[in-house]
């Protein structure tokens, strides 16, 4: 099942992808949110659809689609974790894990308005592979990992260089701008995926490929970060890890190449759907 949220932005309602359309289930009720993921929420929806079956409300091809969940109480992402990416930026292949935290703030919908941060010069892409996390989670063993998985989405981990390497402190203050965090455009249920270590992901800028690669080269894999995360805060229904970005950003190139008003990036993984967004200036909200 793929799970969409759809239209204005904060007023959402929860719909399904099926077959290449876009459906309405706001007649389910509540939203695709903590509660939703804990109390069983895939399989009454899973219920829902199927007891409806022909007489669901599909939606326009051209209908705004959001997150498509709820806000989570946290976004957490991994840093260098795919082995051409340390090496295109000179760090160290990682010996566990680099976790930072990106701004729940920065969530927006897959083809919105990504908006660069106010005297930035240095905004970057990443396209990135999602865990989102189906139950409450804490210690939890690898080898049950992913028993606590509900789905997966697509993510472009937008990203300010000079915030996040060059003003001292963590990573954070980099990546949690607003429209940081576009993600969509459904969230695929874990069963939908054959094989979660070989998946291929990719992204242009302005119709130029800058990334390609598959998450058969991820240096820590989805059971080990669901347990390494949660060894060290808990995890709760709904909640995003972001395993990391392959090589091809912005920052590798020599010279580097960053974002600029009027760019498109478009980005993609396979069982996660297509992205678009056009890059605009800073305007205060």
């Amino acid at each position: 099942m793929r799970l969409i949220k759809y239209g204005e932005a904060g007023k959402e309602q929860i719909g399904v992808h099926i077959d290449g359309k876009n459906y309405d289930v706001s007649a389910f009720g509540g939203d695709y949110d903590e509660s939703f993921f804990a109390e069983n929420g895939l399989a009454r929806l899973e219920e829902f659809v199927k007891a409806n079956e022909g007489e669901l409300i599909e939606l326009p091809a051209d209908v705004r689609l959001g997150a498509p969940f709820a806000r989570p109480s946290k976004i957490v992402c991994i840093g260098l974790n795919y082995r051409d990416h340390a090496e295109e930026t000179g760090a160290k292949i990682p010996e566990e894990p680099i976790i930072f935290m990106k701004s729940t703030t920065a969530l927006i919908g897959p083809n919105d308005e990504v908006m660069i941060p106010r005297n930035s010069v240095k905004t970057d892409w990443e396209v990135e592979f999602c865990i989102v996390i189906g139950k409450k989670a804490s210690y939890v063993e690898e080898s049950e990992a992913l028993d606590y998985v509900a789905g997966y989405v697509l993510h472009n981990d937008v990203s300010e260089r000079e915030y996040q390497l060059e003003r001292g402190g963590t990573w954070d203050k980099g990546k949690g701008c607003d429209t940081f965090a576009p993600m969509g455009p459904f969230m695929t249920t874990a069963d939908e995926i054959p094989d979660i270590n070989k998946v291929a992901l990719w992204l242009k800028v302005n119709d130029k490929v800058y990334q390609n690669g598959n998450t058969s080269n991820l240096i820590f894999k989805v059971p080990a970060l669901v347990s390494y995360v949660s060894q060290f805060m808990t995890l709760l229904p709904g909640d995003v890890i972001s395993t990391g970005t392959p090589a091809g950003v912005g920052l590798g190139f020599n010279p580097a190449i960053y974002l600029k008003p009027g760019d498109v990036m478009e980005l993609g993984a396979d069982y996660l759907g297509v992205q678009r967004q056009t890059v605009v200036a800073y305007e205060r909200k």
